[in-house]
């Protein structure tokens, strides 16, 4: 093992709680042992995630977040006795591993509940607000400290809480806390000071406008917090550690407002002065660690870091309140493994928080403590699979209902919470497999028809493999994704799995009597009708290496163009976006934390957006549009890159062949991979 690595291997403590190193499985939707926006269960894909988790190297597993109220049928968590009979009965086959475990437990989310258009208008049709009222009662799900905006929806506000209602969570929590202790966890996390959910909404002056004892003063704001720990401390004992959710800070400038990195902005929920007084109020309560990170569902990039954000963003804000506490102290998102050991080692961090590579890869520490670094599936910070949350102009929550009941999936590792249908089973027939395209779809294909034992041929036209991938992964803060790439060549050659570069295939029927999985992907949409439109760079000759001028316009406003757009600013370049739709980012399976932050840096920077606006026409050194009230405008610029989309490309005359990817439908690269996948195990 590296030896700068060795500090996560150290043992610690939370309270009486010994746990054996410093590697935390932070919580996620999803996760839960108690089932996820569905009927309370014992849930077994998520014990079956967390178990192989702790089987492969984490010492402290948090499965979250787990509502004491279940917003689904309206349940509570501590009624039915047999999810806690079901997890005391899986307890010891958990504790067998050696890590320990500590169940998050929620009040739920307040007015950041994530609405729908459905709920849209389940809330706003009386007829439908009351007959759906038993399975989702909306006005109570989100209810939060005042009345609110929802995060997500004008349509579907928030009302004032009862105190009532306050003491009745207080007590589910305590109820929970005690089932669960009496179940054989080993400690609670009461998410509660946290990401902007209800218990933080109670704390933030932006939200609460209360004029009772849960609103007004410092103490009253976090009264909420600090009774649910003296409720759960007197119902299981002051030894049983209950860990805080805690952020730092808010990172927010108001109603779904954020605060980007770097930037100067007023702070309108919790300031660096408050935090330093709250934690060690929080602690003096009876909080026995804080799990830390940054943000509010109004400043989601923090909590769930995109890709545009920097590597250990919450760090040194964690660093700091470790100051003014004597309890442990867990940090989370985007950490880098080796940045952790060092603030360990300095005395600056107690646990190393880790969520979503644990979802592309449950093996990666073991990897990592080997020195196998080059074999772990990277998480290349998507969202796509996991909490691919959406919102754009007009738009509330647009997330399929499926990736709403089922998240903790992952783009890039397709049985990651899917074990039910995504496994190898081992073929009884081998095969010849030829596939034709060496994109992430063929690879994909060609890893797994190797491991169930087939013999997969890749058929590459190029010199090289990756396909599109390559174009995709090349901006300077996808490092992540370049990662990826090289992960799956990798898998071709140490699979053994037979490459064909520069070997383009027209005809399939030189293939007759062996399967063919097509993976060819897609090809640009060019705007051919578009006078001029020769002159424009296509978004993939620009994403490998074509020149571009100082001053670049942008045809298409989606997250490919978006995306370049903030490359082209990152470079030093003055990038224009025109965009034919009302919103940037406005497409489906794009996580809120992803978009906001693009549309927010956009107009933190200062980028020229035109918006509702179409190209006419490209000349040199200007492009001609028609605005929204259908007036010309012209817009100076140097270069011109088409963001314009994809048209799907399989090969002609494919007859039995199986089409995969981008070749059959237009997709991401969640589509993809899972497509692949589930195409390889049907051969």
């Amino acid at each position: 093992m590296e030896q700068r690595l060795e500090p996560l291997f150290t043992p610690w403590k939370i309270g009486n709680c010994e746990i054996k190193n410093r590697f935390v499985l932070t919580s996620m939707g999803g996760t839960d042992l108690f089932g996820w926006m569905e009927k309370n269960h014992f849930d077994k894909a998520g014990a079956h995630f967390i178990l192989e988790v702790a089987k492969n190297g984490a010492g402290l597993v948090m499965p979250g977040c787990q509502p004491v109220y279940n917003p689904m049928f309206g349940q509570w968590l501590h009624k039915n006795k047999k999810m806690y009979s079901d997890l005391k009965e899986w307890m010891p086959e958990f504790h067998k591993t050696g890590a320990k475990l500590f169940v998050q437990l929620t009040a739920g989310f307040g007015r950041s509940f994530t609405v729908s258009k459905m709920m849209e208008s389940l809330y706003t049709n009386k007829f439908l607000r009351a007959v759906s009222k038993p399975f989702m009662n909306l006005d109570k799900i989100t209810a939060s400290a005042s009345p609110s905006p929802n995060r997500w929806s004008d349509k579907v506000p928030s009302r004032e809480m009862t105190v009532a209602e306050i003491r009745q969570l207080i007590d589910a929590f305590a109820e929970s806390a005690r089932l669960l202790k009496d179940a054989g966890v080993d400690g609670v996390e009461v998410h509660a000071v946290h990401e902007g959910y209800l218990l933080d909404q109670f704390t933030l002056l932006y939200v609460n406008k209360r004029t009772d004892e849960y609103g007004g003063s410092f103490e009253n704001r976090y009264r909420f917090a600090v009774e649910i720990v003296q409720a759960i401390k007197k119902a299981c004992g002051k030894d049983f550690p209950v860990s805080l959710r805690y952020s730092v800070l808010s990172k927010t400038k108001g109603f779904r407002q954020g605060a980007l990195p770097g930037e100067d902005y007023v702070e309108v929920g919790r300031d660096m002065a408050e935090s330093e007084r709250a934690a060690k109020y929080l602690q003096d309560a009876g909080y026995d660690c804080l799990n830390c990170d940054n943000g509010t569902y109004d400043a989601w990039y923090w909590a769930h870091p995109p890709v545009y954000m920097p590597e250990n963003c919450n760090l040194a804000d964690v660093e700091h309140i470790k100051r003014f506490v004597d309890i442990p102290v867990i940090c989370a998102g985007r950490l880098d493994p080796r940045t952790a050991a060092d603030s360990v080692a300095a005395g600056r961090l107690d646990g190393a928080g880790f969520a979503r590579p644990f979802l592309a890869d449950q093996q990666w520490i073991v990897k990592l403590r080997e020195g196998r670094e080059a074999d772990i599936r990277p998480c290349i910070l998507c969202h796509n699979g996991c909490f691919n949350m959406c919102h754009y102009k007009g738009v509330p929550n647009d997330q399929e209902l499926s990736d709403s009941l089922h998240l903790a999936r992952c783009a890039v590792n397709a049985e990651t919470m899917q074990w039910n249908k995504h496994y190898i089973r081992k073929t009884t027939s081998p095969k010849t497999v030829h596939i034709i395209g060496g994109g992430i779809g063929g690879m994909e294909a060609a890893r797994v028809l190797k491991l169930r034992g087939h013999k997969p041929v890749l058929h590459e036209k190029t010199g090289e493999l990756g396909g599109a991938f390559i174009a995709a992964s090349a901006e300077s803060y996808k490092g992540k994704l370049r990662d990826l790439l090289a992960w799956y060549r990798r898998q071709m050659t140490e699979l053994g799995i037979e490459v064909h570069l520069n070997d383009e295939v027209t005809d399939l029927s030189v293939f007759r009597g062996s399967p063919v999985i097509v993976a060819t992907g897609a090809v640009p949409r060019l705007l051919r009708r578009v006078p001029g439109y020769e002159k424009m760079i296509e978004a993939c000759q620009y994403l490998r290496g074509a020149a571009t001028g100082e001053t670049v316009a942008v045809i298409g406003g989606g997250l490919t163009g978006s995306e370049i757009a903030y490359e082209l600013a990152l470079q030093g370049k003055k990038p224009v976006i025109v965009e034919m739709k009302d919103d940037l980012v406005s497409q489906k399976g794009v996580c809120l934390a992803n978009s906001s932050y693009l549309r927010e840096w956009f107009a933190l920077h200062k980028v020229p957006v035109y918006l509702e606006t179409t190209l006419k026409e490209v000349r040199d050194g200007v492009i001609v549009c028609t605005a929204k009230d259908g007036k010309e405008l012209e817009i100076p610029c140097d270069s011109v890159i088409s963001c314009a989309g994809y048209i799907s490309a399989p090969l002609p005359e494919t007859g039995r062949a199986k089409l995969v990817g981008d070749c059959r439908r237009v997709g991401n690269l969640r589509s993809v991979v899972w497509d692949a996948y589930e195409a390889a195990m049907k051969i």
